[in-house]
């Protein structure tokens, strides 16, 4: 009777229950990193496989298309991890970032963005073709997931791809995500990575906010702000120019 009561409540304010299964997640994740990496790896690196794995148990277990959210009591994960929240989260990260501190990064900070952005999807765009991909929309997407996993969604939510591309979009970004986490604290002597101005510079290039953010912290806890600083701007970038001007350019060299 309990057990009954609980289910309806939990299904009848499906959002809700998103919610807080996502933050439950998210929280066990990164205990589970701070146990078993010490913190080099963020929780989300860990979060977003095994969201992916739920996914996948879902789908099979119900034998729908929606993963997860095929169970009436994770129906809101749908909602949660839809098109609409996902771009509010985008913008109100755009709004709620400080143009001026941009500009304390200078002339370089600017560009390493924008080639950060570029090199990336270039990659990106190179590995599709390779791997056999020609259409432009497919290459153009999975281009943009090789900029960061929520570029290549947004990229192909825009130019119509498939779900399997987006997915491998997603896949794209996420290994570089944990590169960029483990990697980090390795090549930061290397590249003279011990810095203010450095560290947004690498934030420029790299882009990938949680790969950035989790691998200073792992090599000067210091040096995060400024790394997330020009990161934060990377997605925005991305995500103006994949879906436009990068596609075209795609589109123009596959026809």
């Amino acid at each position: 009777m309990i057990s009954s009561i609980v289910e309806n409540v939990l299904t009848n304010n499906a959002l809700i229950t998103a919610f807080a299964f996502v933050g439950i997640l998210s929280l066990s994740t990164n205990k589970l990193s701070d146990v078993l990496t010490g913190g080099r790896i963020h929780g989300s690196a860990v979060a977003i496989p095994l969201g992916l794995v739920l996914a996948h148990v879902g789908g099979v277990v119900t034998g729908g298309s929606k993963g997860l959210a095929d169970i009436p009591i994770f129906a809101g994960v749908a909602v949660m991890g839809g098109a609409m929240l996902r771009d509010f989260a985008i913008v109100s990260t755009a709004f709620g970032a400080d143009l001026s501190a941009l500009k304390k990064a200078g002339l370089v900070g600017s560009l390493s963005i924008l080639i950060g952005v570029v090199l990336s999807f270039v990659v990106g765009a190179g590995a599709a073709v390779a791997f056999g991909y020609t259409d432009p929309v497919s290459v153009a997407t999975i281009g943009a997931g090789a900029a960061t996993y929520v570029v290549g969604p947004v990229t192909g939510t825009a130019l119509g791809a498939s779900s399997d591309v987006i997915a491998l979009s997603v896949a794209a970004g996420l290994i570089k995500s944990v590169t960029v986490m483990i990697g980090t604290p390795f090549v930061a002597n290397w590249i003279g990575l011990n810095n203010p101005t450095s560290a947004m510079i690498y934030g420029g290039l790299m882009g990938t906010t949680s790969g950035v953010a989790g691998g200073l912290a792992a090599t000067d806890p210091k040096l995060v702000p400024y790394g997330a600083m020009t990161a934060t701007f990377y997605t925005g970038v991305g995500c103006l120019l994949a879906p436009s001007i990068l596609f075209l350019l795609v589109k123009f060299i596959l026809s």
